[in-house]
């Protein structure tokens, strides 16, 4: 378990660098994900076949991993999208949100009884959001892509995890069925964005290409390897929990590179507190039924 944990801090920590790749890649979010998840998958699938852990799926298992993979690529698209349309920080900080669509869905999908603990603890990181909507009127639109964005992240990790449970995938097989279902319905859309708005870029300049490979290696596959090795000890809502943290630590690389702290007001930051608090809680009452 411990090891888990360990796996699970360092995902969140890589994750919480994703966000800035939404302010530095010049290309909008629909091609920016495409770029993300075909590299990935170019580069996961050699390193599996070399190192044996390629494995062959039925269609039917496939089908249900790149489904997962189709949440994951909207989840993504709604993200930076929340980037774009306001900065790094709103973005990051709608992802506090999954944690309460967790908890609400969770017991819905997998017929299972409702953990009340967690409703409660996930009302403070919506009181967080409310309190930035409300009062940051420049960055709703960005607000509503974030909320978005995190109920897809929120069916993506359930979904993941029944999945797991029920055919003990391993983390690498899960993750290039995940890969291969975004590539393919992000393809499938694309043609249809690109003619109805042909004067977006589709085509990534330079340092574009350098960001996208960072992105698609370290940051991606890195980071979602140790995320599922995470995810075959921890429960859902303690891994959804604990990713709170990432807003926090997209927030202070954005700070450094972007100066983005003086985008933000007050309200913003006790928003931040809440959510940390809510962190901070959950960390409590899981070291107390450990002990107990």
């Amino acid at each position: 378990m411990k090891q888990a944990f360990i796996c699970l801090h360092v995902a969140i920590l890589l994750a919480g660098g994703t966000g800035l790749f939404g302010r530095l890649i010049t290309l909008t979010e629909l091609p920016l994900v495409w770029y993300r998840m075909t590299f990935a998958l170019a580069l996961l699938l050699p390193i599996l076949m070399a190192t044996g852990q390629f494995h062959k799926l039925s269609m039917k298992r496939f089908l249900e991993i790149a489904g997962c993979g189709a949440l994951l690529a909207i989840h993504w698209i709604f993200f930076y999208g929340s980037i774009q349309a306001s900065n790094v920080s709103i973005g990051v900080i709608c992802l506090t949100l999954v944690s309460f669509f967790t908890a609400l869905l969770e017991p819905l999908l997998t017929k299972s009884k409702p953990r009340w603990t967690e409703l409660i603890l996930s009302v403070l990181p919506v009181m967080g959001i409310l309190l930035i909507f409300q009062l940051d009127v420049q960055f709703r639109y960005g607000i509503l892509l974030g909320v978005a964005s995190s109920a897809a992240c929120a069916v993506f990790s359930i979904g993941s995890k029944i999945l797991i449970n029920r055919h003990k995938h391993s983390s690498s097989t899960m993750l290039y069925g995940e890969l291969a279902g975004g590539v393919a319905l992000i393809t499938l859309i694309m043609p249809v964005v690109t003619y109805l708005r042909p004067e977006l870029p589709i085509v990534p300049a330079a340092s574009d290409l350098f960001y996208l490979l960072l992105l698609s290696s370290i940051f991606t596959i890195g980071a979602f390897m140790l995320q599922l090795r995470a995810l075959q000890k921890v429960s859902t809502f303690t891994m959804t929990l604990s990713y709170n943290l990432e807003p926090v630590y997209s927030i202070l690389y954005a700070m450094i590179l972007f100066d983005e702290g003086r985008e933000l007001s007050s309200n913003f930051w006790i928003g931040v507190l809440l959510i940390v608090i809510s962190v901070v809680l959950q960390t409590i009452l899981v070291k107390k039924k450990k002990n107990g």
